[in-house]
């Protein structure tokens, strides 16, 4: 999906000035600035409206770093780092209403640390009406129901509704996304049921990253079932209880019995921002984005489970992760068990929420692949083994201050520890912290 930076976009924007309009939001549509933190699945909007309608958004966010980072192995293994500025990232954003009730998005990374230059992220179709059937039947169906198609990010928790991605990083109140950040993009299809408080939603995808046509090749041999679909499927309840309080549960699950490589946690194509902590020396912006992070190399078989307590009582607010995954990757013929638990605590306040404090804590635990068998003995090549059990630790605290609800200001010390990794990993005994502060302007 790579693509090089065009004027066309611009040409749109400037050929259309009816259509654009700074600052319009669309009906079932998530603010890109301050007024969407807390937002999730859209709800259905019952003030619908005609028309075509076409609004152009942008996220850039600037950070500034220093952190320091050791580890207990002998060699002197780590790249030296100092404090600077990282390299600006920035998104854009193209949302259209088609016609009543149908919505179309596209997202391109225009910079990034994981790739500098520009990369679509993914699009797709949202239906909340069904026009063209002219029937009242299906009218009052789709008073409840919405339909989302395209190469879209999967609908799998609510982590990643908080997350960082990219220049977006207005829906963050911390710095960096969890330690094992489940977040990737698939070729698929969701159906949403929405009644009262409730929302129940299906999918399938393709299962990878890339869309694939050919035939997936294990150990050398064509294997026509190493490629399976993935489903996902969703449960929350989102109430405002009181005025002041408000509860939200959901619970998740994503499962692929074979694929030839699945990234829901490496699907992120901007990187991290604790740029190069716990690199090697010959680490690389581009070939070493995902610093501080860990991704379990589930790349075969996987099934994900993750739950989600959200509760906000006037300005304070709480929301958590549990997530349990298993699965293996394809020359494993055992599989593997992570989990990861992450808590925040944020209290907002001055006008409209404009200020912030807040805390976070996250860990987790699970085995590395063990090593492949060698030649000469039984499964030759195949990892029949567990390998070390190791754990990650993550505290944090920040704040951040936005004067209008495009601009934000944040920043947070962190301290991660890692435990029980080889003592020939770079990981061995490893430590960093410091404090990142970044600017974010998005609209």
């Amino acid at each position: 999906m790579r693509t090089r930076l065009s004027l066309f976009a611009l040409l749109a924007f400037s050929a259309a000035p009816a259509l654009a309009q700074p600052g319009m939001q669309l009906p079932n549509f998530r603010p890109y600035d301050q007024t969407g933190i807390n937002t999730f699945e859209t709800r259905k909007d019952t003030a619908l409206t005609d028309g075509m309608k076409l609004r152009w958004g942008a996220a850039f966010s600037q950070t500034f770093q220093s952190l320091d980072h050791e580890n207990d192995t002998a060699a002197d293994d780590l790249i030296k780092i100092g404090s600077g500025f990282n390299l600006a990232q920035a998104n854009l954003m193209m949302d259209a209403q088609l016609a009543k009730g149908i919505r179309v998005n596209l997202t391109s990374y225009l910079s990034s640390r994981h790739h500098n230059e520009t990369w679509v992220k993914g699009g797709f179709v949202q239906i909340d009406e069904l026009p063209f059937f002219n029937s009242p039947a299906i009218d009052r169906i789709m008073d409840h129901v919405t339909i989302k198609m395209g190469h879209m990010e999967v609908n799998y928790g609510d982590a990643h509704f908080r997350r960082t991605d990219g220049g977006e990083a207005m829906y963050n109140p911390f710095i960096d996304n969890n330690i094992m950040d489940s977040f990737t993009t698939e070729v698929g299809g969701e159906l949403y049921v929405h009644q009262g408080p409730v929302m129940a939603m299906v999918g399938v995808t393709g299962g990878e990253i890339q869309a694939g046509i050919t035939v997936p090749t294990e150990n050398g041999v064509a294997n026509p079932d190493a490629r399976k679909p993935s489903f996902v499927g969703k449960l929350a309840f989102d109430q405002q209880v009181t005025p002041d309080m408000r509860a939200r549960l959901a619970a998740s699950v994503y499962t692929t019995s074979s694929s030839v490589r699945n990234t829901l946690f490496g699907g992120d194509r901007t990187g991290s921002n604790y740029w190069l902590v716990m690199e090697p020396t010959s680490a690389t912006l581009t070939g070493n984005a995902f610093s501080g992070r860990v991704n379990p190399g589930l790349t075969d078989q996987l099934t994900a489970i993750q739950v989600n307590p959200f509760l906000k009582w006037r300005g304070l607010e709480f929301f958590g992760t549990y997530e349990r995954a298993e699965g293996r990757q394809p020359i494993e013929t055992v599989r593997r068990t992570w989990t990861q638990l992450a808590g925040d605590v944020v209290y907002r306040f001055l006008p409209h929420e404009q200020a912030f404090v807040g805390a976070r804590y996250n860990t987790v635990t699970g085995n590395l692949a063990g090593a492949p068998n060698a030649t000469g003995t039984a499964n030759a090549g195949l990892i029949t083994t567990l390998g070390n059990e190791v754990t990650i630790n993550r505290m944090e605290v920040g704040a951040g201050w936005a004067p209008i609800p495009q601009l934000l200001l944040k920043g947070s010390y962190v301290n991660q520890t890692y435990d029980g990794y080889p003592t020939a990993s770079i990981l061995s005994g490893g430590q960093f912290n410091g404090v990142v502060i970044q600017a974010v302007l998005a609209f």
